[in-house]
């Protein structure tokens, strides 16, 4: 068994941490300086990863092989399957034009943008996260963002930011469930701290979103909706995850938001205007449609949202895992050992997939999808159309995300991230700030809040030993930070770009956008974390 070695260069924490993050720098450096298109940067990252695992860890080429087809195969399942279910149920909807139907209801609410971001990019995404997460929501509010005439650089950068404040109790508590199993921590002390961590930054999401598409012009017309909406979330929120648990949070966060933001648009509309930046006027939509007709246009996103809720639930879900195919990685489940201080104890490191092919979110978005053109009555012939084009359009945005886990796998099976996560642990005093961009970290490069935890889970709660401070809090900062991260991963990136038909150069540009809104929001979660450790450690759960 090949033994992870987390400071190959001199024994030094600081040149190894170095060393480590050369494929991080050429990422940055590709998307943020040379504006390369994402697939590029993902796969010049992935070449700087393999040299520096066999230059650097010494790890064994047969191991390195193994870790990068078993990122690339879960970045195609469960990751790009979801993607291609949803896009191609959004252009079924489009196909059918049924999706001008749609916009003209969304229309009939507000034909104003910034309220139209806050209802569908923040509310409606949320509730996708609560319920699939894995990318869908971006796909799916990305999507239809670009159908109601938002560019798909804006509708993706805005889907991208508002898809932060659900991700840590996405697809029905995920990221906490694996944290407790991991951690062996308290799950409804988890849940109650990571909620406690994240209902102050959901608060201010809303408007922090308008302030973004316009700035405080832009906020000040439309500030009852964004204080009512972040308001509604973050307050159910915080309620649930405290005192229910973190399956329901996002469900019935984002269900509070929906419902504040409906009744509000039934009494009141902003005063001024708004236009969005290199757009044309919002289109006025005064075609009234009956209600047979809404429903039916409706129907493909109802199918997939009570689909995803019934194959949500647990029992219906152990049925579906019946049919399910999981196996040892060949080559890698448990012939790598992970070492003191990230672990306990020297713990194999698994690598078991999972092929969950009736239970997986994809399978949902497309049953939806099918059932949606038998609804519809659409011909064979039309949906084989949008069939073959939806897999034309994703062929390169699937690739980057094949790519973009085989270069996160590879970083962390060769302890790569581990080292980063290390020289994060070296903090000191300063840690429960750094705690939280050692989530975002691992957010950063899997492109999952889930996976970051159980990547970092461990060794937050073994840093905290050593400083004294509380586990429960830095595991929980861990899966809050890691929020934060999901904006700026390569994955997301490719996700928003598929849904939008967004250019590559537009790639860049938004990954460097982000950029600054990630650094800023981590940075503020990280501070929260401080004042819970050691201004108010009474506030945070023991």
């Amino acid at each position: 068994m090949w033994q992870q070695n987390y400071t190959p260069i001199a024994d030094s924490l600081v040149a190894s941490s170095l060393v480590a993050a050369i494929p991080i720098f050429v990422l940055l450096y590709l998307l943020g300086v040379a504006r390369k298109p994402a697939w590029m940067a993902a796969l010049c990252g992935l070449v700087a990863a393999a040299v520096v695992a066999v230059a650097a860890y010494g790890m064994p080429i047969g191991k390195l092989l193994a870790s990068v087809v078993y990122g690339a195969a879960f970045g195609l399942f469960p990751i790009g399957w979801v993607v291609f279910a949803a896009i191609l149920l959004y252009r079924l909807t489009v196909e059918t034009g049924k999706f001008e139907v749609v916009k003209d209801s969304v229309g009939s609410l507000t034909d104003d943008r910034r309220l139209q971001a806050l209802l569908i990019a923040f509310a409606f995404g949320a509730f996708i996260e609560g319920a699939a997460g894995f990318g869908t929501p971006v796909a799916v509010a990305a999507a239809m963002l670009t159908g109601l005439g938002f560019s798909p650089f804006y509708a993706a950068s805005i889907c991208m930011l508002a898809n932060t404040a659900p991700v840590a109790f996405g697809s029905i508590g995920t990221p906490v469930l694996t944290l407790a199993g991991i951690t062996q921590l308290p799950l409804a002390q988890l849940s109650a701290a990571v909620g406690r961590i994240c209902a102050p930054v959901s608060l201010i999401v809303p408007a922090y979103l308008i302030m973004v598409m316009g700035g405080w012009k832009a906020l000040k017309g439309v500030l009852p909706a964004a204080i009512l909406c972040g308001v509604s979330f973050a307050g159910t929120q915080f309620f649930v995850s405290n005192y229910i648990g973190p399956q329901l949070t996002d469900i019935l966060s984002s269900l509070a938001s929906i419902g504040t933001l409906v009744v509000l648009f039934r009494f009141w509309k902003p005063k001024d205007t708004f236009q969005l930046a290199g757009h044309g006027p919002t289109p006025v939509h005064d075609r009234h449609h009956t209600g047979g007709e809404l429903l039916l246009a409706w129907t493909p996103y109802l199918l997939l949202v009570v689909l995803v809720l019934l194959w949500s639930y647990p029992a219906f879900q152990a049925q579906l895992n019946t049919v399910s195919i999981k196996f040892p990685w060949p080559g890698l489940h448990n012939q790598i050992a992970r070492m003191p201080p990230v672990t306990k104890a020297v713990a194999p490191y698994g690598a078991e997939f999972t092929f969950n092919w009736l239970s997986a979110t994809g399978t949902v978005c497309l049953i939806a999808t099918i059932l949606s053109a038998l609804v519809l009555r659409m011909k064979l012939s039309a949906f084989g159309r949008v069939f073959a084009n939806t897999s034309k359009q994703l062929a390169i945005p699937e690739f980057t995300i094949a790519t973009v886990m085989a270069l996160a796998y590879l970083m962390n099976y060769s302890g790569a991230t581990s080292t980063l996560g290390l020289a994060f642990a070296a903090t000191g005093v300063t840690f429960p700030f750094f705690s939280s961009l050692l989530g975002w970290l691992g957010v950063f490069l899997t492109g999952s809040d889930t996976s970051a935890n159980a990547l970092f889970g461990n060794l937050q709660v073994v840093t905290a030993g050593k400083l004294g401070l509380n586990p429960i809090l830095m595991a929980a900062s861990n899966s809050s930070g890691g929020v934060m991260g999901k904006m700026i991963s390569l994955s997301s990136i490719a996700v928003a770009a598929a849904a939008t038909g967004m250019t590559a150069s537009d790639s860049a540009k938004l990954f460097r956008s982000n950029m600054k809104h990630s650094i800023i929001l981590a940075s503020v979660l990280g501070l929260i974390t401080v004042f819970y450790a050691y201004v108010m450690p009474g506030w945070a759960p023991q």
